[in-house]
């Protein structure tokens, strides 16, 4: 009789293989990959934001080309509708009717280059797609492939020409991350690596649709202790009433921030969360949701010292370890 190996032994095995795949394109960002991986278990979408040439749009390419799934890319621009995005009815002569034709969010990978130069009324075109996977065009709604992950890049430094994601587009992502530029050994690694060949040449799917979908449900069982339960709530809520903040996270935030620790333990190989995986995420998964008050963006402060200050304050769980192996 066949046993089936257990649900986070799938998990980690999956984004064993993936991860392997995308570090032979993306060098010396490991902490992106997995942060990124860590969003397509969780049935989550990514920000990347950062400086041109950091290799936003690479790391995205990276992953779509490592799984068997459909992958479209939407280059964003000011001119862009939002019919450009959902698809649009076009009349068959032949057929005598109007036939719906699919626009480039209907793929189970979909790349959204540079989403602040849309304007706001085709990025909320994006809304229904990231919530409620699924697309309404002319009346008719239609559902998305699974699995469906956004993966969308912005420039910071270029204002020119850009519109600010509002904030209900900013709580759709499940996350935020930033590349940064690599330290010296590994600038070296990548020349000698890429210097005088295509990174994507030989980079082949190592799973499909089928397998992400697995290892999704598979994050579901991993095990959240009542203690990590309350303190990633207790997290959450303290955005609500710090003094620098205007208007604090979610409850889509704490069930952002649940699922993503839930599929970081799987990850890691293990089949229950820690305190330090709800501290690691707690700012990529919140940090971008935040509203901070005038007094705080004039003096400059960051959303993300606010996360590590409210951490500082509340009291981490302890004896978990002990709880789950004794």
């Amino acid at each position: 009789m066949q046993i089936d190996p257990p649900p986070a032994s799938v998990a980690f095995a999956f984004a064993s293989r993936v991860r392997e795949a995308v570090a032979r394109v993306i060098v010396g960002n490991e902490a992106a990959i997995e942060l990124t991986l860590v969003a397509l278990l969780a049935g989550g979408h990514v920000l990347i934001e950062d400086v041109p040439g950091t290799g936003k749009t690479t790391l995205a390419r990276a992953i779509a080309a490592a799984l068997a799934c459909s992958f479209r890319r939407i280059q964003c621009s000011p001119d862009l509708t939002p019919s450009d995005i959902t698809g649009v009815s076009v009349y068959d002569s032949r057929a005598g009717a109007f036939v719906f034709h699919p626009g480039p969010i209907h793929a189970q990978i979909v790349l959204v280059d540079e989403i602040n130069r849309a304007t706001p009324r085709t990025q909320s075109a994006l809304l229904e797609a990231m919530q409620e996977r699924q697309v309404t065009a002319e009346g008719v709604t239609r559902p998305l492939p699974e699995p469906f992950l956004v993966l969308a890049t912005q420039n910071p430094v270029e204002l020119e020409g850009t519109f600010p994601l509002p904030e209900a587009q900013l709580d759709r992502f499940l996350l935020q991350l930033r590349l940064g530029y690599p330290e010296e050994e590994r600038e070296r690694e990548l020349l000698a690596r890429h210097g005088h060949t295509d990174p994507f040449a030989d980079l082949t799917p190592t799973a499909t649709a089928d397998d992400v979908i697995a290892a999704q449900h598979a994050c579901r069982t991993i095990h959240v202790s009542d203690d990590v339960e309350a303190y990633l709530v207790r997290i959450v809520r303290a955005t609500r009433v710090h003094e620098a903040v205007e208007l604090g996270a979610s409850p889509r935030a704490t069930l952002a921030l649940y699922h993503a620790v839930q599929a970081l333990a799987a990850i890691r190989g293990r089949t229950f969360v820690l305190p330090d995986d709800v501290k690691l995420l707690a700012s990529p998964v919140l940090a971008h949701r935040l509203i901070l008050t005038p007094q705080a963006q004039v003096r400059g402060l960051a959303r993300e010292a606010v996360i590590d200050e409210i951490l500082g304050s509340v009291p981490a769980p302890v004896e978990i370890m002990s709880e789950l192996t004794g």
